[in-house]
């Protein structure tokens, strides 16, 4: 048994949502696209996890925020798939692809076959167990990475109101959680092994005010030393952080964010892989011409750094998405993908976005006794990167 598509998305991501969108603009016929899906739900916007979703009043719940809210435009329900004629294949795993038959053959069975294929498979969260750490199954140990993931991390919080939580990480993940946490008067440890919180991108400046900012807010930092293991209740619950330096954190709930790792092993083989995920073009195209690549799996070619990179967020997820369609449906008026890489966040009141590249000379302005500061980079005589905070006009806390 199988099915036949020109066009299959392989993932149902924040990714997967703006292809649909743009397949539709482009005038795409009834049943020509399928959406494939583990997820049971139609692509969403994934930010929404680590912010409104966590929120104690009025939190995000689907469908309030399916794709493509995150840009203002249309909310692409089940119903709007339906009426356009776009098969979601949800709840269902591909255990095995081949390119050179474009086939995919699901974990039930069913062979569904392509003329076109893009992969939109995203990244998976880094377990603790990758890192020789035993606990992930813990009942009040949380990741962040899918909407299950979200709920799961709501009900154990909210069990943990007044209690301690421990945030392994520093990352996006780690300070967006840290935040949440405290608004939903939860105790919060955040333990991390870089000298300072988002290591990659903030400088020591700027990492220091919004440490400061947490502290305030009566998070403790443990910075410069990783998980060791955990103590544990004899039904498993996780009752305490043991670090590598020995510190021992009581603990009623821990969430992990160590970073995630690009979906590839279906393509490995057959697909040229580069910085970790599959390498495309500027048109999105993978090694080979019938397969593209968009969001967090893809690694294409950046025209600001002159080299390949694979960016984890959602604005590039939403633009290569975006790109790979029109190269599909209009490849003679569509030229190579020339994005600049744009990150942001949102913590309590705070809101910054980050354009471009951090490498060179790093020059800082503003107040950064207030809310309103930033820093540019300056690289070869060339500005590359530009960072801004700026306060919100409406807080976390609604």
């Amino acid at each position: 048994m199988g099915r036949a598509f020109v066009y299959v998305i392989l993932g149902g991501g924040v990714a997967a949502g703006y292809a649909a969108l743009e397949f539709t603009r482009r005038g795409i016929s009834h049943r020509e696209l399928c959406i494939i899906s583990e997820e049971p739900v139609a692509p969403y916007e994934r930010p929404a996890l680590s912010k409104g979703f966590l929120l104690p009043e009025a939190p995000a719940r689907l469908p309030s925020f399916h794709t493509c809210v995150g840009t203002n435009e249309e909310r692409l329900t089940p119903k709007w798939y339906k009426e356009h004629g776009i098969e979601l294949v949800l709840a269902t795993r591909v255990k095995s692809a081949d390119v050179r038959r474009k086939t995919l053959l699901t974990a039930t069975g069913e062979t569904i076959s392509y003329k076109i294929l893009i992969i939109a498979t995203g990244a998976r969260s880094l377990q603790l167990e990758e890192f020789g750490v035993n606990g992930s199954n813990a009942e009040n140990v949380c990741y962040l990475r899918n909407v299950d993931d979200a709920t799961r991390l709501v009900n154990v919080m909210q069990s943990s109101s007044g209690g301690n939580a421990v945030v392994i990480g520093g990352g996006y993940i780690g300070m967006e959680c840290a935040a949440s946490l405290v608004i939903n008067k939860v105790n919060v440890t955040m333990v991390f092994p870089e000298a300072h919180c988002m290591a990659r991108l903030f400088t020591p400046k700027i990492a220091g005010y919004y440490e400061d900012l947490y502290k305030a807010k009566g998070v403790k930092f443990i910075k410069g030393t990783v998980l060791s293991s955990f103590e544990k209740e004899s039904n498993g619950k996780v009752t305490a952080v043991v670090l590598r330096d020995g510190t021992n954190l009581p603990a009623d709930m821990v969430v992990v964010g160590i970073g995630i790792r690009p979906n590839t092993s279906l393509f490995e083989g057959q697909l040229t892989l580069e910085k970790g995920g599959i390498k495309v073009n500027g048109k999105m195209q993978t090694s080979n011409t019938s397969v593209y690549a968009v969001g967090d799996v893809a690694a294409f070619p950046v025209k600001l750094f002159g080299e390949t990179r694979r960016l984890e967020h959602v604005d590039s997820a939403r633009k290569s998405a975006r790109h790979a369609v029109a190269a599909i449906m209009d490849p003679g008026k569509t030229g190579d993908f020339d994005y600049l890489p744009f990150f942001y966040s949102r913590v309590f009141t705070l809101s910054w976005q980050f354009y471009g590249d951090n490498v060179g000379e790093i020059v800082h302005y503003g107040d950064f006794s207030g809310s309103t500061f930033g820093a540019y980079w300056v690289n070869k005589g060339q500005l590359v990167g530009s960072f801004l905070e700026g306060e919100q006009k409406k807080s976390m806390k609604r």
